[in-house]
């Protein structure tokens, strides 16, 4: 499982986003299952609505429909995230102290995000090690 930013989201349904056909072309590829939070879904539809318009939006909602992303909130998201957000040595929004929450949650310390300056400073809530940020991590293909 991949724990699964908005700066993903919104990259791959807006065109004119900078990384747009890199992460077209990496989301493509992966075959894992892209986890991400109510919390996060919220930021994607503000921003996707201000910034991509109506078509980008109701693609992604047909995405959301069909089930592409997971969503996963469970009993103590809310207190494990705040305490993320209150514990970080950067300042952090809730949506993005959701999924380091989840990844905590789910085991993991894979975030796919472009927000690798803010990501890499953020540690897992085992305060061991740092995230894998995707599709960065990635090895590049030999060209």
């Amino acid at each position: 499982m991949i724990v699964l930013d908005a700066s993903i989201v919104v990259a791959y349904f807006n065109a004119s986003e900078r990384r747009h056909e890199a992460v077209a072309t990496w989301l493509e590829a992966v075959d894992e299952d892209l986890v991400t939070t109510p919390l996060v879904l919220a930021e994607i539809d503000y921003v996707l609505g201000r910034r991509a318009g109506a078509n980008a939006l109701d693609a992604f909602w047909a995405d959301l429909d069909d089930g592409v992303y997971a969503v996963r909130w469970w009993p103590e998201a809310l207190s494990e995230t705040i305490a993320t957000a209150r514990d970080a040595d950067i300042a952090v929004g809730l949506a993005d102290a959701s999924l380091v929450a989840l990844a905590a949650h789910l085991g993991t310390d894979r975030i796919a995000t472009l927000d690798e300056a803010h990501f890499t400073r953020l540690r897992p809530r085992s305060g061991e090690g740092s995230f894998v940020l995707l599709p960065a991590s990635e090895p590049r293909a030999a060209s």
